[in-house]
């Protein structure tokens, strides 16, 4: 059925916090302080493994594509987010709120694909390990990855025309900090239901799909490591999918919260979002970092030379 007040939209109000208008300094301070240290950690990971040849392993490189992707995700959403909380005007253009939207989609499709990739990684690594080299060059690496930019952000141009084909209907407010996709869909004009349905659904699949492959490498890799004799090899083993399946965990289990939250459960979908788009991106880097020996040597290594930089550049100060 048709909603009244029809109208060519040129902008959206993104509503956000400005509910909970007693707590949005706070909520600046505790974003920006969860913000700063997934930008920098994301950064780390990336000049980590850009600088230390040790770390040049198919392996590597996909936590390095990993950490990009996340960074351009979270750039995405947190400028805007932050500005939006200390600011009156939370207005966003409607080619901006379809542009953030369709990066956004795309971005955390890539991630999910990447998480995948690092999962077959993984399991040829562990399950065949005799041609892990062959199967995995560089070339083969940078394809893959190249792949999972490309199904993402496919996938995304769909989801984003979809909800954006037709008119929206005032009052143009979304009830969300960012054009999430079910917020922004619930204004259009005609055949919302069937929209929302659509793109979700599409989401839902690409992530159940995403996570049932990752599952099943999983299946493989648990029954291979299992046949090991020594309890040494089986721990060496788990201890390399020990950091990518907790990320994993964590990623695909916050975005089923608010991806397969059903309609009449009612709840605030912005505060559902915050572990799935603002908690998960701060732990990522963290679990990739802290609990990677070989991450924690490389940085090591570069302290140890900025270290002896400045005591060299001390000393020819002072002759």
């Amino acid at each position: 059925m048709m909603k009244i007040n029809q109208t060519i939209l040129k902008e959206f109000i993104l509503v956000g916090f400005s509910v909970y208008p007693h707590g949005q300094t706070f909520l600046f301070v505790v974003f920006f302080c969860l913000y700063l240290p997934t930008l920098t950690g994301n950064l780390a990971i990336m000049g980590l493994t850009w600088v230390d040849s040790h770390l040049h392993t198919p392996m590597y490189f996909f936590l390095s594509a990993l950490s990009f992707s996340e960074t351009c995700y979270t750039l995405t959403i947190f400028p805007k987010m932050l500005a939006d909380l200390l600011a009156k005007d939370r207005s966003i253009s409607y080619i901006g709120c379809g542009l953030q939207m369709c990066f956004f989609l795309g971005l955390g499709g890539t991630n999910c694909m990447i998480l995948t990739l690092m999962g077959y990684d993984r399991f040829l690594a562990v399950c065949n390990p005799l041609r892990y080299p062959l199967l995995m060059t560089n070339i083969m690496c940078g394809k893959l990855v190249a792949s999972a930019w490309i199904v993402g952000f496919f996938i995304s141009v769909i989801q984003t025309a979809l909800i954006f084909r037709g008119s929206f209907c005032n009052p143009n407010l979304v009830k969300h900090f960012f054009c999430h996709m079910r917020a922004v869909v619930r204004r259009s004009c005609l055949d919302s239901d069937l929209k929302e349905y659509t793109v979700t659904a599409m989401s839902v699949s690409g992530l159940m799909g995403t996570f049932l492959v990752i599952i099943l490498t999983y299946v493989f890799i648990v029954s291979t490591v299992l046949k090991i004799p020594s309890a040494e090899g089986k721990q060496k083993a788990f201890s390399t999918c020990a950091s990518h399946l907790t990320v994993v965990i964590f990623h695909f289990g916050f975005a089923s919260i608010a991806y397969l939250k059903p309609e009449a459960s009612g709840g605030d979908d912005t505060l559902i979002a915050i572990p799935y788009i603002i908690i998960t991106p701060f732990l990522s880097p963290l679990i990739f970092s802290l609990r990677n020996k070989d991450m924690k040597n490389a940085f090591r290594k570069v302290l140890g030379k900025e270290r002896n930089f400045l005591n060299n550049l001390v000393l020819s100060l002072h002759n």
